[in-house]
């Protein structure tokens, strides 16, 4: 049996789903996209093209929520191995577009390198817990114009995985756009096998900017699944109490899936989201509060409500290292996720409010991201009934170290975690084993000194990815 979390009962969604169709048909919401507005205008929608103003009537918006797939396909580069992401299936991939690193010698955050965003790929191919990769991180030393793009052109080079991405600007998304097409050949081909998710974010409260909305129809367009990450902050930009942050996400979500759906119906999308809470001490933004937590988790029951595939970034730590407080936090927000069936749970790796990763937090959240796994298993018999051959058994030896039944169900029973978590013995007068921070780091390198490049690209597509790139970096010198 699969257990289950709960925060919501049905008639609450269907109130917090009543009160958001009436926002969004009463207050609306702002768009900053001409081209959009009058699409929308079309789609039935009362628009103010004077206040950029778009107010979403409840058919509309039910119409628009009835086309969207229930399950995405996410497909690895090569386009032979998938991820189901529907029901309650649980995938993992890294948080995103940290702005700063932990360094490993210093212990001290740093602006991000290219060799960073490189370290980071080539890491994450490796942790089998972790399902598909991220644009994790955005370095500091590369020309702004391509920002963008040269992220997903350094994991295409160094991992076979899927790919959770997205573009800061519609320049930058031009060029990710060209570097699809490379990989997958043409439209068709991508659409029947997307291998990235794009991340488009609504700016609370209730607004969507040119290059998030125009994002948004443009992988419409092209099939590219996206997942929408609203991000109300209690307290701040969306009210204190948690209900209310919920209604505000159903609020911009839904006003997100009606972009996409009036521009492809029918186009793949995510019902996801970043809250976060107010510290009213510190005003600090923080991600890992427990209500932060639970707003995620209401928020996974409202879009499951709506047969919705979704997403969370949940799993992170507001700490600034690899601390009991990284553990706690990180680990409790796995756990509800797995428990809430998070379609894809982003967030291993981060620390500091969702801006920094840290290697050595990646590795050991993969082990928690292995052990969440196990606990949204749940239980199920394993030849107990009748019990009392296997009780007279360990009656008459006095263990079940070697039965038949323990070799047979411990592997499927037991998750046996990897060297960063320590359950080993002393042994008399023997040292304590290395700390976290120290067997995690060792663990980096263990699998950064054994990485191989994978050989999932063909020599055209590799041409062709090379072309676009330098195409955009212009004088700018990509030496990997």
């Amino acid at each position: 049996m699969r257990p289950r979390l709960r925060f919501l009962s049905d008639e609450l969604i269907e109130r917090i789903l009543d009160e958001a169709y009436k926002l969004l048909e009463t207050r609306g919401v702002t768009l900053h996209h001409e081209a959009l507005l009058a699409r929308l205008a079309e789609a039935g929608c009362g628009v103010d093209a004077d206040s950029e103003c778009v107010r979403m009537p409840r058919e509309v918006v039910e119409g628009a929520v009835r086309t969207v797939p229930s399950g995405i396909e996410l497909w690895n580069i090569a386009g032979e191995s998938r991820c189901d992401l529907s029901g309650d299936n649980v995938h993992f991939t890294p948080g995103s577009t940290a702005i700063k690193m932990l360094d490993d010698q210093t212990h001290r955050m740093r602006p991000v390198s290219t060799d960073d965003m490189l370290r980071c790929g080539k890491l994450v191919e490796q942790l089998d817990a972790i399902d598909y990769s991220a644009t994790a991180v955005v370095p500091d030393d590369v020309p702004k114009a391509i920002g963008d793009s040269i992220r997903l052109y350094a994991l295409l080079k160094t991992t076979s995985k899927a790919i959770v991405t997205g573009a800061f600007t519609i320049e930058g998304f031009d060029v990710m756009a060209e570097m699809h097409l490379a990989v997958r050949g043409t439209r068709e081909a991508l659409r029947e096998k997307p291998f990235t998710i794009f991340s488009c974010c609504p700016s609370s409260p209730l607004k969507w900017s040119t290059t998030t909305a125009d994002n948004t129809a443009r992988c419409a367009e092209l099939g590219i699944p996206v997942e929408f990450i609203a991000m109300p902050l209690a307290g701040l930009v969306s009210p204190i109490s948690l209900v209310g942050c919920v209604i505000q996400h159903t609020v911009e979500t839904l006003s997100g899936i009606v972009i996409s759906q009036a521009t492809c119906p029918g186009a793949p999308v995510l019902y996801g989201g970043s809250p976060g809470v107010s510290d009213m001490r510190t005003m600090a933004a923080t991600i890992s509060a427990v209500e932060a937590q639970m707003i995620d988790c209401a928020y996974i029951e409202v879009g499951k409500y709506l047969g919705l595939p979704t997403q969370a970034y949940i799993g992170m730590s507001d700490s600034k290292t690899l601390d009991a407080q990284a553990g706690f936090e990180s680990g409790g927000g796995l756990y509800l996720a797995g428990l809430a069936g998070v379609n894809s749970v982003s967030g291993p790796g981060m620390h500091y409010f969702e801006s920094c990763l840290s290697l050595e937090k990646l590795v050991f959240d993969a082990e928690l991201c292995a052990m969440t796994r196990r606990l949204a298993a749940g239980l199920e018999p394993r030849e107990d009934f009748p019990a009392a051959d296997l009780f007279d058994q360990l009656l008459r030896e006095r263990t079940l170290l070697t039965a038949d039944h323990t070799l047979k169900y411990f592997r499927q029973e037991h998750y046996v975690p990897g060297p960063v978590i320590d359950r080993t013995q002393l042994q008399g007068d023997a040292s304590p084993r290395p700390d976290l921070m120290r067997r995690a780091r060792t663990e980096v390198e263990r699998h950064l000194e054994q990485y191989e490049p994978p050989d999932v690209l063909s020599p055209e597509q590799r041409r062709d990815l090379d072309r676009v790139m330098a195409a955009a970096a212009g004088d700018f010198k990509i030496d990997f």
